[in-house]
C-alpha cells in the first residue's frame, strides 16, 4: 500500500508518470519523439516477483522462458542456474534440465521457485535485476538459502530490492523507505535502518 510496486513499474517502464519524467543518463525515458529509449531500457531489465510464473514444461525451458526449445542455449542455462544456486538440484534429479516442473512448479518447494525465477532473470543477461517482494513468502531458512543466491551475482549487476523484511535489504548499499507513497528515508543501511 505505499507504492512500492508501483514505483518498481515506474523504474521498468511500465508506467508513465503522471507527474514529473523518468530520467535516464540524463534523458527522459518516455520521450515521444525517443520511442527507442523505452524500448532499449526494457531490454536491459530483468524482473523477478513475488510470485512466479512457471509454465507446465522443463526446468530448462522455464529458465530460458519464451524462447523456442530450438534456440535455447544450454550452457547459458547452466551458468544461469549455477548462480541461482539451482544446479545441484537440478543435475541431482533423474531427468536433470529435462525434469518437468509440473502445473505452476508444483514439484518445486518455494526456494526451488524463486532460484528458478531468479535463474531465468539471469538467463536473460540484463544489468539491472529487480526483485520486487521475491522472497517474502519464503520461511526464514529458505529466504536465507535465496539471498546467498542474490550475494554472490557479479558485482556489473545492479539489485533493486523491494522488501518489507528489513533481513532482506541489510547488505544493500542503498536504502530507500516508503511510507503512505512518499520517501521517508534514503541512504546506507546504517542511517535507513536505525530501530
Amino acid at each position: 500500500g505505499t507504492g512500492k510496486s508501483t514505483l518498481a513499474d515506474l523504474l521498468m517502464g511500465l508506467l508513465k508518470p503522471s507527474r514529473g519524467i523518468i530520467k535516464i543518463d540524463g534523458k527522459d525515458l518516455h520521450d515521444a519523439a525517443h520511442p527507442e529509449r523505452l524500448t532499449a531500457w526494457r531490454s536491459t531489465i530483468a524482473h523477478v516477483p513475488q510470485s512466479i510464473y512457471l509454465a507446465d514444461s522443463t526446468i530448462a525451458e522455464n529458465i530460458a522462458f519464451g524462447v523456442p526449445r530450438e534456440q535455447i542455449d544450454m550452457e547459458r542455462v547452466k551458468q544461469a542456474a549455477h548462480q541461482a544456486q539451482l544446479s545441484g538440484f537440478i543435475e541431482g534429479s533423474l531427468d536433470g534440465y529435462k525434469s518437468f516442473v509440473g502445473e505452476r512448479g508444483i514439484r518445486l518447494s518455494g526456494g526451488q521457485r524463486q532460484r528458478l525465477g531468479l535463474a531465468r532473470a539471469l538467463y536473460k543477461k540484463a544489468s539491472l535485476l529487480i526483485l520486487d517482494e521475491a522472497t517474502s513468502a519464503l520461511d526464514m531458512v529458505t529466504e536465507t538459502s535465496v539471498m546467498a543466491a542474490i550475494d554472490n551475482l557479479s558485482r556489473e549487476l545492479t539489485l533493486v530490492m523491494i522488501a518489507h523484511r528489513m533481513s532482506t535489504i541489510e547488505r544493500c548499499n542503498r536504502i530507500i523507505r516508503l511510507e503512505e507513497s512518499h520517501i521517508v528515508a534514503d541512504g546506507s543501511p546504517q542511517k535507513v535502518l536505525k530501530y
